[in-house]
């Protein structure tokens, strides 16, 4: 399998590239402009897949498009929120969200390699896409959940979580009254009902509400403790891949 890989972060490239070398796919190129990009593809052969960085440093990388037929396969890999990707869905293009988790990429390398046709070609309204991008549709998210106690259901507020975390294989809303629920629903499945301007996924086991931050504290191997108003069960810990990210969503 051919692979590039089109990022203008060259440690994120790297970081990718390593990624892939652990799933035992070689990447053979590098390119980290659009500029760069179009030459290249100008005078190589087109490869199988490309994992393809929405925003260079020199414009959107649908310029590339613009330019060239592109016949390959692509993962795109961006730091959009979700709720600007359904056209994605739509061609049935898969995507990764930065910063990029490791299963997640393993994931989208199997749907690739299950799903790609012997001949390949790209029909994707880009214009549509990009619309997409620079205005994002407003949407609404959850504002309840209901978990079951006993015979009973219990309906919780999205304003009233401090967490969602997961913990031997179950999902729990951990409020502002000091209780842990357990919820019919996994984090992944939460991505698309939480709204990005409240709550941010620290970890592959966290999802916290900035409204719930008590304090954040410096932690070992570049990475953040975060300390919530109540729930002190366990350590927050944000992932060292995470923080840049964190960081600008705090802001």
């Amino acid at each position: 399998m051919n692979v590039i890989i089109i990022e203008d972060e060259k440690p994120a490239a790297r970081r990718l590239s390593r990624l892939l070398a652990e799933l035992n796919i070689n990447v053979s190129v590098l390119l980290y402009s659009v500029e760069e990009s179009i030459a290249w593809f100008e005078g190589n052969e087109h490869p199988d897949l490309i994992f393809l960085d929405i925003q260079l440093s020199d414009g959107l990388s649908f310029e590339i498009f613009d330019a060239i037929e592109i016949k390959s396969s692509i993962i795109f890999t961006t730091a959009y929120d979700e709720y600007a990707l359904q056209a994605f869905k739509l061609n049935s293009i898969d995507y990764l969200l930065k910063p990029i988790d490791d299963e997640d990429l393993e994931h989208a390398v199997k749907k690739y390699q299950e799903m790609r046709p012997s001949t390949q070609k790209l029909s994707i309204d880009f214009e549509d896409i990009k619309k997409l991008l620079v205005n994002p549709i407003e949407r609404e998210y959850k504002k309840r959940f209901t978990a079951r106690v006993g015979q009973h259901l219990k309906i919780i507020n999205a304003d009233e979580v401090e967490s969602f975390y997961s913990e031997n294989k179950g999902t729990y809303a951990a409020t502002i009254d000091g209780r842990n629920y357990l919820m019919d629903t996994t984090l992944e499945s939460l991505e698309n009902e939480l709204s990005p301007k409240k709550f941010f996924r620290v970890s592959r086991k966290f999802y916290i509400n900035v409204d719930h931050i008590k304090d954040i504290i410096a932690y070992s191997n570049s990475r953040l403790k975060i300390k919530l108003n109540h729930f002190d069960e366990q350590e927050i810990i944000v992932s060292r891949e995470r923080v840049k990210d964190f960081k600008l969503w705090l802001e």
